[in-house]
């Protein structure tokens, strides 16, 4: 397969830049791909389409404010550090701007020197391993300092912080949100369990491997970036417990589909577990732990793309992204949805020319 094979076109007027007011009043794209059915919602009639018994798998991560704007010591330079992963206590992976002009051995300065950045290895990915030079909490000067790190084709600032984390947010380490997420509501999700579908959280600190852009021509040829993932032994009794039951695995968003694949055998029976996966999903690859997928509209020739054609493939899914144009859904981060499910039971598998 090529990186081409998944270009579409998007009008840029329909990439989000605000979050829809109120969170679950945005558009929802019900794909039924069995039958090839599609119906346009409201993403709080996502009650509607669950079932009793089902389980709801939720990444519970949670954004830090990880764009730091300071300058170089030695010349006053404007800089900028994305921090990705930490490695260690005041070791971080990170993205740097101008990545040229910061050379191992650099220090960087952020709010007046307070909080200072001695530069070092490259790392594999195109990165640099950033040491952090302190007094007092690194946390608090990250609130103090750091911006919530907004993907670069949203140009308007957030009046509200919180409007980039889900609700359900608890554990600090993402460098973007899982957007899937950001529809819901307290409202929402209580009709999800007067439903009868128990919500469980897994966890994936979303970095450099979710949005890392694919620039190799051929897909087989992108690596994908670890990330680090967990499953507690009582999320994968609770999975295995109601696919054994008859019941569903709904899967909200990309990264907690990521997740089960990661901690998934053969037969689709999730295992506990915590490290790093660099698991990339594409049309051809056997989903053994996913029923039912809500999603965000993704960028062109992108690996989220890429999974959600291993979903309902290829060709059906350029189709649904070339309809969600001609009728205007909202793409990206803060865009619109779709919920992708069908009849049949078992592991979803699409040819990759499909």
């Amino acid at each position: 397969m090529k990186t081409s094979d998944f270009y579409y076109d998007l009008p840029e007027r329909l990439i989000a830049q605000t979050p829809t007011e109120p969170r679950d009043a945005a558009r929802m794209m019900v794909i039924h791909t069995d039958t090839g059915i599609r119906e346009d919602k409201i993403f709080r009639d996502l009650p509607d389409y669950l079932r009793p018994g089902d389980v709801m798998v939720i990444n519970q991560t949670k954004v830090i404010p990880a764009r730091l704007l300071g300058e170089k010591e030695e010349t006053g330079v404007p800089v900028e550090v994305l921090l990705l992963k930490r490695i260690d206590k005041d070791r971080w992976e990170t993205l740097v701007r101008p990545g040229r002009r910061l050379k191992k051995g650099v220090t960087v300065s952020f709010g007046g020197g307070i909080l200072r950045a001695l530069i070092g290895d490259t790392t594999d990915a195109g990165g640099r391993v950033v040491t952090f030079l302190y007094d007092g909490v690194f946390e608090e000067l990250l609130d103090r300092l750091g911006e919530m790190p907004l993907p670069p084709y949203i140009h308007e600032k957030l009046s509200d912080p919180t409007q980039y984390q889900t609700i359900y947010a608890k554990q600090e380490g993402s460098a973007a949100a899982p957007t899937a997420g950001l529809h819901f509501t307290p409202e929402v999700m209580e009709r999800v369990r007067e439903k009868g579908v128990d919500i469980v959280p897994v966890l994936l600190h979303v970095g450099l491997g979710t949005f890392r852009p694919v620039k190799a021509e051929d897909v087989s040829e992108h690596k994908m970036h670890s990330e680090y993932y967990e499953v507690t032994p009582e999320a994968a009794e609770k999975i295995n417990a109601a696919r054994k039951n008859g019941g569903r695995i709904v899967c909200i968003g990309t990264t907690s589909v990521r997740t089960l694949e990661t901690a998934a055998d053969e037969k689709g029976v999730v295992h506990p577990g915590m490290g790093e996966t660099s698991i990339f999903i594409t049309p051809g690859v056997t989903l053994k732990a996913t029923d039912v997928l809500l999603t965000n509209f993704h960028l062109p020739e992108s690996t989220l793309l890429m999974l959600v054609s291993a979903v309902m493939g290829r060709k059906q899914a350029l189709s649904v992204y070339r309809e969600a144009v001609e009728k205007e859904y909202r793409f990206f981060s803060f865009g619109d949805c779709m919920l992708i499910t069908r009849e049949a039971f078992g592991p979803f598998h699409v040819s990759e020319d499909a």
